[in-house]
């Protein structure tokens, strides 16, 4: 990580330029008083308009386009853009089918949580702002970049669960495998074995070795926060594991006190149970997922429903037709300085969630969201059911620390599910099913990425796309102000976070980088007192 200050005057401006840099940049511009962030404005810089490019392609243009909208979530990319042309054709997909999505989309996840901790989270742990910490020299030692014991070993191994993922799918990222009816070819015994032993050497060597010091079933036995602050004493392999270390040291320099957000989640679900959805369609999906969907708002379970999503555009840089559920979705760019003197100042639009009760209200997704999910009660026996991270959020409050350990907490119980569906594939039956493809339509494909709800919308006419739109979970985390001028999620979890030296804002690095959004993020950061900046905090998010 290379630093650059620049003093002029009595402003101070700060760069920081450190790993992770992926898709589209986001600035946020921040407020300061009395060491505090009193306000906080997220805003995307970059128009990509990969709806635009969509419009008037054949309908399985999706599949190759939206993967490219992500140098690393390519594959749930494809897992819902397949899902979304198999509603709308309404196809039929095969047992084995299924099982082989499920299993690439989650061996990306899997690669994702160490690469993720390792290379961008943990190395702001590291920060001098810690050097008095108790944990702060272990902290070095374990997860410096590149030199950190755990940071080399952790990185290394992260690629293991995506080299399964390049056996089913040719290659990642950006594969094309997935098509509708199924996928493009069934592997062989040979590739089955090959995935079954590289997985077992990344849990052997990283998972249960380095991060967890015990066996996966062992760490699942946590149920409560109680739970988990037992587990890092019980002995010494699990109290010098990474993860105990980090709980302990997390917990020292406050991670637990700062970064809540909105406090109301969302999760759209992910990975289907074989025999559930063999048919896929929309109003069948909830009911198929293992991965459970749903809104947790006010502390109140919802069912999930895609019509009650919509996209205000009223601190956007698009034209404003008030909102619009994605399938009558309007992407039509303004001139950002034009659109500036309307009050706009982010290329992202915001999305928002028409919660019984509660209107229209900003969502974050993620990790944490899908944890708090699987808390809901009457899970069906295929589904995921774990009170663990719901616990934990009702006694520590949403942070930047609950966050990391909803992150962690789900490469344990992923390993397990994508072994189950490895022994569950059956050489001998069908891998795909042509489908007939119908001229009109409307489909809609969801999953969960590595970092939050990631769906499309598409509308199909006359055999072409008349109207394809994505949703990210970085559009959930980091849009702007709605037209009720309320804060979306993550510039509401700016606003609290302490800052210690505002030539050096780690904090805001922290908060930002617990949403794990793909995008490059510049902080901005004013005396709310005076008006004047008084630092720039660029970060490479990823």
């Amino acid at each position: 990580m290379s630093v650059t200050a620049t003093t002029v005057g009595n402003s101070i401006d700060l760069h920081v330029s450190p790993l992770g840099r992926v898709e589209g940049d986001l600035d946020v511009r921040v407020k300061i008083e009395d060491g505090v962030v009193t306000d906080a404005w997220t805003e995307a810089t970059m128009f990509r308009g990969f709806e635009i490019i969509l419009k008037g392609k054949d309908p399985q243009a999706g599949l190759i386009v939206t993967p490219r909208i992500c140098g690393i979530c390519g594959g749930s990319h494809l897992y819902k853009s397949v899902y979304a042309l198999d509603t709308a054709w309404q196809t039929e997909v095969p047992h084995n089918a299924t099982l082989i999505r499920n299993i690439a989309q989650a061996c990306e996840t899997l690669q994702s949580i160490p690469r993720y901790f390792y290379a961008i989270f943990a190395i702001d742990l590291v920060n001098k702002n810690y050097a008095k910490a108790k944990g702060y020299d272990e902290a070095v030692r374990r997860f410096a970049p590149f030199v950190g014991t755990s940071y080399e070993h952790g990185v290394t191994l992260s690629n293991k669960p995506v080299e399964v993922y390049a056996i089913f799918g040719g290659q990642w990222p950006h594969s094309s495998f997935m098509i509708p009816g199924g996928v493009m070819c069934g592997p062989t015994l040979s590739d089955v074995t090959r995935s079954v032993a590289i997985l077992e050497y990344w849990k052997d060597e990283w998972l249960e070795k380095k991060w967890l010091g015990c066996s996966i079933d062992r760490w699942l036995e946590n149920k409560t926060w109680e739970d988990v602050l037992a587990w890092c004493d019980e002995n010494e392999s699990q109290h010098n594991s990474d993860l105990a270390f980090f709980i302990r040291y997390a917990l020292e320099i406050g991670l637990d006190k700062y970064g809540q957000g909105v406090g109301n989640f969302i999760s759209t679900g992910t990975y289907f149970d074989p025999e559930l959805y063999q048919k896929p369609t929309i109003d069948g999906r909830n009911d198929a997922l293992i991965s459970r969907s749903g809104i947790y708002a006010n502390g109140e379970f919802h069912d999930f429903d895609h019509l009650r999503v919509k996209e205000d555009t009223a601190h956007s840089f698009f034209k404003d037709y008030g909102l619009l559920h994605p399938w009558e979705g309007r992407t039509e760019p303004l001139d950002p300085q034009e659109a500036a003197k309307q009050g706009k100042y982010s290329f992202a639009k915001s999305p928002r969630y028409d919660v019984p009760g509660h209107g229209f209200i900003p969502l974050e997704t993620g990790p944490l969201a899908r944890q708090v999910m699987a808390a809901k009660p009457n899970p069906g026996s295929h589904a995921d059911y774990d009170p663990l991270i719901l616990d934990v959020l009702n006694k520590l409050g949403p942070s930047v620390f609950t966050r990391q350990l909803a992150r962690v907490h789900e490469g344990p119980k992923y390993f397990k599910w994508v072994m189950k569906w490895l022994k569950e594939i059956d050489l001998h039956d069908r891998f795909y099913v042509k489908p007939i493809e119908h001229e009109s339509g409307k489909g809609f494909g969801s999953t969960e990425a590595a970092r939050g709800a990631l769906s499309d919308w598409i509308v199909i006419e006359n055999g072409k796309i008349e109207n394809y739109q994505v949703i990210t979970p970085t559009a959930w985390n980091i849009g702007p102000r709605d037209s009720q001028s309320t804060h979306g999620p993550i510039e509401k979890a700016f606003i609290g976070a302490p800052i210690v030296d505002p030539t050096d804002p780690v904090e805001l690095g922290h908060v930002a980088r617990s949403f794990d959004s793909c995008l490059v993020c510049t902080v901005h950061a004013y005396d709310g007192k005076t008006g004047k900046e008084i630092s720039r905090f660029k970060m490479g998010g990823i």
